[in-house]
C-alpha cells in the first residue's frame, strides 16, 4: 500500500492554500465539520456528501464467539459502529 499520508496539520495547509483563507479560520471549519458529523450520525442521522461520503450508524446484533486462545465460546455484546462509504466522484478521482 501506499506510504504517503496527509494528517490534519497539513490538511489544514493544503485547504488554506487553496482556498486563500487563513489556517485558523480552515481549522475552525474542519473542527466544526467534525463535530457536526460526529454529532448527527451519534443521534442517528445519516450524513452525505453526494459522490463524495457517506456516514451512517450501523448496528451489530450480539453473537456468539470464540475466544482464539482456548476454543471456549464467549458473548459478544451487541454494539453501534460506523459505516463510512465513498462516493462515486471519490472513487473515479482514485482510479
Amino acid at each position: 500500500m501506499a506510504d504517503k499520508s496527509l494528517n490534519r496539520t497539513e490538511l489544514v495547509a493544503a485547504v488554506a492554500a487553496e482556498s486563500g483563507q487563513s489556517q485558523a479560520t480552515v481549522n475552525g471549519v474542519v473542527d466544526a465539520l467534525f463535530s457536526v458529523v460526529s454529532s448527527s450520525v451519534a443521534d442517528g442521522t445519516k450524513v452525505t456528501i453526494p459522490g463524495w461520503i457517506a456516514f451512517e450508524k450501523t448496528h451489530r446484533a450480539a453473537r456468539t464467539g470464540r475466544n482464539p486462545q482456548t476454543g471456549d465460546a464467549i458473548e459478544i455484546a451487541a454494539s453501534d459502529s460506523v459505516k463510512v462509504s465513498a462516493g462515486s466522484k471519490l472513487k473515479a478521482a482514485v482510479k
